[in-house]
């Protein structure tokens, strides 16, 4: 396939992952270690990880951290996803995204459904762009970081995907910060 001419080389992403508990650490992170496992199998690159307890401050605060760090394409979160009080990461992360990306939602929920039935209800699964930065905010459960990765994100976050990936849009994702105020709202 090299040897076509419109053949894609692969391009390696900085993805950080946060799990978002108020138990788990390294060693007992089930869904981290999934998704650490399974993006550096891909050729991408763990730019960072981290726990931190389900809190608005601390969860906003390490992402806004990673928006801020040029060596991070991707965030992908696990945990805080349910109806819990505790569950808090569709709150503490929404308010971030400049454009929400409702696709994906829908598509991780139907991959579950297909698995668990109607308890796919229970997930608030949702992503977007903040800062030319994709984050995507998984549920905690090794399962569904397993299926948000290999049924939606393996393609996605990868330029040789076609017909269309995240990968090749990268580099306009902060036009509007680039064309300042000539945009009006």
């Amino acid at each position: 396939m090299a040897d076509q001419p419109d053949a894609r080389r692969f391009i390696p992403l900085g993805i950080a992952v946060l799990t978002v508990s108020d138990t788990r650490r390294i060693a007992d992170d089930r869904s981290g270690d999934t998704l650490s496992q399974r993006l550096t199998e891909a050729g991408h690159r763990l730019a960072a990880r981290a726990i931190v307890p389900d809190e608005i401050p601390a969860i906003r605060a390490q992402v806004e951290m990673w928006l801020r760090d040029p060596a991070v394409d991707v965030v992908i979160t696990t945990g805080g996803t349910g109806f819990t009080g505790r569950d808090v990461t569709p709150e503490a992360l929404e308010p971030l995204f400049e454009k929400r990306m409702d696709g994906f939602s829908a598509v991780f929920h139907r991959i579950s459904y297909d698995k668990i039935g109607t308890s796919t209800l229970q997930s608030r699964a949702t992503a977007g762009v903040a800062q030319a930065t994709y984050l995507f905010v998984l549920p905690g459960s090794p399962g569904a970081c397993r299926d948000a990765w290999d049924s939606i994100l393996a393609q996605q976050l990868d330029y040789r995907h076609r017909p269309c990936n995240f990968v090749e849009i990268m580099p306009r994702l902060d036009e509007h910060l680039r064309r300042g105020a000539s945009i009006t709202a």
